[in-house]
């Protein structure tokens, strides 16, 4: 097995080394089949345009199960297509290679970190560098060389193909009955008609691509058949603008078919035709699904937008989604690969508040842009008396430099809500007053409990009277039974909960240790201790996420006159309390509000 993968990475590496002619001096052109750009040049030389967005298998073998095909996607239109991806499917094991853009590489959903120096993986060997990715493996005892370099895939087979083998590679023509719908997009075949570019010469662009007829592709025309990568080229770029590297990726195309079946070097082509170095066009960059790696228009290369993604967005020329607004918050999301296309950094933006910037979602590229009642990033709140309107600004950051290299960006985005209508919630006494016989030491009496709308205590509320929230009401606890000359009654505490038993929860607290609670500004205490009845004040409330009962509870307790002893101090410091030892536990009584 050792020597086996030895003698395979041997055989990779002749076929990886471009100027060398060791690995296939004198093979036939019929076992080179080459997909770029939109163009499939099968292993006989035909050309033949892949005119939609769908997948397609380039080679499969009945007799094993294993197969390659190619992924086609728009970029910058809509009506010209370009080799996305390559795949390599084995059916034994069950497991597939996909080499995408910029060098990356998935084993099924395992992203693999590929060097050089390559590595073996289910009998394919594989491996990466700056000109891209090549794997090799044997299948039915025939090698099968694979290169990809994001723009560009290569297919040697080594020698001449058998029987048992088919695809696009075998026969171009056959486009139709290549297609694979089960990996391609339902709306894949749909064909689009975008405005003619007008920057395009397309006599010189034929010019340009019959420079393979030229020196030094000329050494080579004899053994590879210059023709169908012309036609390729002038196909492609007749159609589509010569940026992101395409005015020289036919004739890389052409010149890697002849390192590899040519006995004739074509010495330094790039020079001659002003073409950059063999380093794979954005190398490394990983863009997400909607987007592709092109040329910016400030230089160098960044993730932009693909056609059919942008289309909408261009039309109503909007960077951005539309607004989400909730109730007190905002935001907005802008689209990464338009902000790349304006030559727009996203980290320069901020709103109203210059602290305030955009998060971009690192794998789809998006920027989103919020503000809420925590941060409000300088929101404008108005309300013109039927809508509240927030609105803020996206804007680039202010500079001192006396000049900018980028165009003035000023997005305003705001959220509308209708003015609430004011909703009145009304509760209902359930009983009009309420009476408890209480035995405390000697005493024997009576003590009542009572609600009014009125401080003169002179409209009592019963079942009918509909209270609302915040309206105040007056509660009088009366006794009757005790004598005034000895015995007041205090009231020790008053609390509120949402269910009938005095000890549930959740427990809101209106009196305490005979004065108001601290923590209810709205409760007053009137005449506690002084006699035989007192009475307090509150506004009225309802607990949060109950079913809007209210239930009033106090805690009476009876303390022996002498002198002003039974009235709390409710002047701020120690609360005071009084009780009268031997009268037996305090009473307890309540009341009750449904909603």
């Amino acid at each position: 097995n050792t020597k086996k993968v030895q003698n395979t990475k041997s055989r990779y590496q002749a076929y990886n080394y471009l100027n060398s002619q060791q690995c296939c001096q004198g093979a036939a052109a019929a076992d080179l089949c080459t997909v770029t750009g939109r163009a499939v040049i099968d292993f006989q030389g035909r050309f033949t345009a892949v005119t939609d967005r769908c997948v397609y298998s380039m080679l499969s073998d009945s007799s094993t199960g294993f197969e390659v095909f190619a992924t086609f996607r728009e970029r910058r239109r809509r009506d010209v297509s370009f080799l996305d991806s390559v795949t390599l499917k084995l059916q034994d094991p069950d497991v597939q290679f996909h080499l995408q853009h910029g060098g990356r590489v998935q084993m099924n959903d395992t992203q693999l970190n590929l060097s050089s120096s390559g590595q073996t993986l289910h009998g394919v060997w594989i491996s990466k560098d700056s000109t891209g990715v090549m794997a090799n493996f044997t299948i039915s005892n025939h090698t099968i060389y694979l290169f990809f370099d994001g723009s560009t895939a290569q297919i040697h087979t080594g020698t001449p193909v058998w029987s048992s083998v088919d695809g696009l590679c075998v026969n171009s023509s056959s486009i139709s009955a290549q297609r694979l719908d089960q990996y391609s997009s339902s709306s894949c075949q749909i064909q689009y008609n975008d405005s003619l570019d007008t920057s395009v010469n397309c006599s010189a662009i034929k010019d340009h691509c019959n420079t393979l007829k030229e020196s030094p592709f000329s050494s080579c025309n004899g053994d590879v058949d210059p023709t169908p990568y012309i036609n390729a080229c002038s196909d492609t770029l007749c159609k589509y603008p010569s940026v992101d590297g395409l005015r020289c990726h036919f004739l890389w195309a052409y010149a890697r078919a002849c390192s590899l079946n040519s006995r004739a070097s074509v010495g330094d082509w790039r020079s001659a035709a002003g073409c950059s170095s063999a380093e794979g066009f954005c190398q490394d960059k990983v863009c997400s699904d909607h987007e592709f790696c092109g040329e910016k228009i400030s230089g160098g290369t960044g993730c932009l937008c693909r056609a059919a993604f942008a289309y909408d967005y261009k039309q109503s020329n909007t960077l951005s989604d539309p607004t989400v607004c909730s109730q007190n918050s905002g935001s907005i999301t802008l689209i990464g690969c338009l902000l790349e296309e304006k030559g727009v950094d996203f980290s320069t933006l901020h709103l109203n508040d210059r602290s305030c910037r955009g998060a971009m979602d690192e794998e789809k590229h998006m920027v989103t842009f919020s503000f809420d009642s925590s941060s409000t990033c300088g929101t404008e709140i108005t309300n013109n008396g039927s809508q509240i309107t927030y609105r803020n600004t996206i804007k680039y950051q202010n500079s001192s430099d006396v000049i900018s290299r980028q165009d003035q960006f000023y997005i305003d985005f705001s959220c509308q809500h209708t003015q609430p209508e004011t909703k009145i919630v009304a509760f209902n006494i359930k009983d009009s007053s309420v009476v408890v016989i209480v035995k405390s030491g000697q005493w024997n009496y009576t003590v009542a409990m009572k609600a009014y709308s009125d401080g003169g205590l002179t409209h009592a509320l019963d079942s009918t009277t509909a209270v609302v929230l915040n309206q105040k009401i007056w509660v009088e606890l009366t006794t009757a039974g005790l004598d005034a000359a000895v015995i007041a009654v205090e009231t020790d505490s008053c609390w509120a909960t949402s269910r009938d038993s005095p000890s549930s929860q959740p427990r809101y607290d209106l009196i305490k240790n005979g004065c108001a609670a601290p923590g209810d500004q709205t409760v007053q205490v009137e005449g506690n201790g002084e006699g035989t009845s007192n009475r307090f004040s509150f506004n009225m409330f309802q607990f949060t996420g109950s079913s809007g009962d209210v239930y009033l509870h106090c805690k009476l307790q009876l303390c022996v006159k002498r002198g002003n002893s039974c009235v709390p101090d409710c002047s701020g410091g120690s609360k005071r309390r009084r009780r009268s030892a031997g009268y037996g536990d305090p009473a307890v009584i309540s009341l009750a509000w449904t909603q």
